[in-house]
């Protein structure tokens, strides 16, 4: 309450009457005394949920005015996203977005899914850009893009010279695989595939990243299993789709529910959106 009273430049007995004024006109009680601390009750914590994306929209509506003139010349946007997503779904937008807005800052959060989760739980990041699977009750997911699962193969590999109508897991199952580490989602979704087939799978080296694994299937070490979101067509790999296997993968953004979002989040998200909706209809 002290604080309350100090960062409003008001006494303590003026915010408890308009607290109390408050609770009469909802009829309701917002806070409970324990001992020589105040905390909110079970109605004081809904309304706080209901009202601070509304206090957040007043403390950025200069900001949000601007936007809507097309004027945005200050701001901050803190977006988490994983390597491939920054590697190959972001840089088009993050470089139009900063020509379009040089004034706003741009940070970018290299993060893993998990702890990009914990950083918009946290108010540490506006939005998160990403695949999901499983969808948390408290965030909410809006895919943008879906990519194909594919085999990569060096070129020369008995598997190079198969196609997708006739490559199946048995053709597979025997060569050496390079995977992402076993806590990602690609190892548990090959785990799965080949368990639900009952063929065995052999992983003999275990990277992080995208570039990493591309760079060790071209020397010949082995096989592996990617999204292909993180191929550009320069490398000197093979690919073959796996639609008979695996299901397309979905990137989008990921933001907690009922969250104010600022106007520059908000224009970026709506420039990325609207990007990949157009290339999906072009």
């Amino acid at each position: 309450m002290s604080r309350a009273a100090e960062q409003l430049f008001l006494s303590q007995p003026s915010i408890s009457l308009q607290i109390q004024a408050l609770e009469r006109e909802l009829e309701t009680v917002l806070f409970e005394r324990r001992g020589p601390t105040i905390h909110l009750t079970s109605q004081g914590a809904a309304l706080l949920e209901i009202a601070s994306p509304l206090l957040e929209g007043v403390d950025h509506l200069s900001e949000a005015f601007a936007a809507r003139l097309g004027e945005l010349n200050t701001g901050e946007i803190n977006i988490a996203a994983g390597e491939s997503t920054l590697l190959y779904l972001l840089p088009e937008y993050v470089k139009k977005f900063a020509t379009t807005y040089p004034k706003v800052r741009i940070k970018l959060h290299n993060v893993t899914g998990r702890a990009g989760l914990a950083m918009l739980r946290a108010d540490e990041a506006d939005f998160a850009v990403g695949s999901m699977i499983e969808v948390p009750n408290d965030i909410s997911y809006l895919p943008i893009h879906e990519f194909e699962t594919v085999l990569i193969a060096p070129k020369g590999h008995p598997l190079a010279k198969k196609s997708a109508k006739n490559l199946t897991l048995a053709d597979i199952s025997p060569y050496s695989l390079i995977l992402p580490p076993r806590q990602l989602y690609t190892w548990r979704m090959v785990e799965m595939v080949f368990n639900q087939h009952k063929l065995p799978y052999n992983v003999t080296l275990e990277a992080g990243g995208w570039e990493v694994i591309k760079k060790y299937v071209e020397l010949g070490l082995g096989i592996s299993v990617v999204t292909d979101i993180c191929l550009t067509g320069r490398e000197n790999i093979v690919r073959i789709s796996l639609p008979a296997y695996f299901p397309t993968r979905s990137y989008g953004i990921v933001m907690r529910q009922k969250t104010y979002l600022s106007a520059p989040a908000q224009t970026f998200i709506d420039m990325v959106a609207s990007g990949f909706s157009t290339t999906k209809n072009a």
